[in-house]
């Protein structure tokens, strides 16, 4: 890294282009509620959404640590790898990734190597011990700095809280997809602090996310202003089939806006569902968090 680039030319220094547009469905105005949507996606191509989010305060730490190689985990169509791989290339640092399961080649991972990332394939086993892998392959390396999968952690939170900045106390409802839980729990934390009166609503993306429910009480938010919906991950994580892709492709060809099968389309399906179920109440303005991951549509697109 460049030995004059201080903490203050990182992310958080820029201008971030993050819209809030509201989406016209005949669903909607039948039940006479408002849906938005927060458009993360688009406060960069690679490092998109809550990655950047998440991103922020983590180079800022290791900056202050004066660490220059970021050391990370995911698997192999991971859009958190991309993102500390392109935000490595920007800000000049090394980028170490380690891949979850046997060596592939796919247009992520591709990506993950044209922005410089040196990539580790490790066995499942091996993989549920982050920490043990950093330390066998990195323990002689003053510069390694740890990132844990997704980018999870305190400063990853805080960073995820930001999302609401700026946001006016108009919005009911505020959803997110829920995969580790970091960004919901920024969410919860930023809410709180600012005694925002909206509802935290997280749709949670992978079958069996009890421990996520536990992982968010524990933190004793003093407002029970937050929901995981845990119904709606269409057969456990990354899993998809016809129906949902069905919706993302007509929520595209109407909107003109594309969610991913993993993250955004879940989420987005769920809503439409809930609304459905008359969840909501008339009046409602709900709010949609867009957090990028659309590049691992390349893979199903046909």
């Amino acid at each position: 890294m460049d030995e004059g680039l201080s903490k203050t030319d990182i992310m958080f220094n820029e201008n971030l282009y993050a819209p809030i547009e509201q989406l016209h469905f005949d669903l909607f105005k039948e039940k006479q509620i408002e849906l938005y949507i927060k458009r993360e996606d688009l406060i960069h191509p690679f490092i998109a959404g809550n990655k950047w989010r998440k991103l922020n305060y983590i180079l800022q730490d290791a900056i202050a640590k004066k660490k220059r190689h970021l050391v990370t985990f995911g698997g192999a169509f991971s859009n958190h790898l991309l993102a500390v791989a392109c935000a490595g290339a920007k800000y000049h640092f090394t980028t170490t990734g380690f891949v979850r399961g046997e060596e592939v080649n796919n247009h992520m991972l591709a990506l993950c190597r044209w922005f410089g990332m040196h990539l580790i394939f490790v066995e499942r086993e091996a993989y549920r011990d982050k920490m043990k892998l950093f330390e066998e392959n990195l323990s002689d390396n003053n510069d390694a700095y740890f990132i844990d999968e997704g980018g999870a952690g305190e400063l990853g939170a805080k960073g995820c809280g930001e999302i609401l900045k700026n946001i006016q106390n108009e919005y009911s409802h505020v959803f997110c997809s829920v995969g580790t839980g970091c960004t919901i729990e920024g969410l919860i934390a930023y809410a709180n602090k600012n005694k925002m009166p909206t509802s935290i609503e997280g749709v949670v993306v992978l079958k069996g996310g009890d421990f996520l429910q536990k992982q968010l009480e524990d933190r004793n938010f003093n407002q029970a202003n937050w929901r995981l919906h845990q119904g709606f991950h269409e057969g456990g994580y990354a899993k998809t089939n016809p129906e949902l892709l069905a919706f993302i492709q007509n929520f595209a060809a109407q909107t003109g806006i594309l969610i991913d099968q993993v993250y955004e389309g879940k989420m987005m399906k769920a809503i439409f569902t809930l609304a459905l179920e008359n969840y909501f109440k008339k009046g409602s303005k709900i709010l949609a968090i867009h957090c990028g991951g659309t590049l691992g549509m390349l893979g199903i697109v046909k």
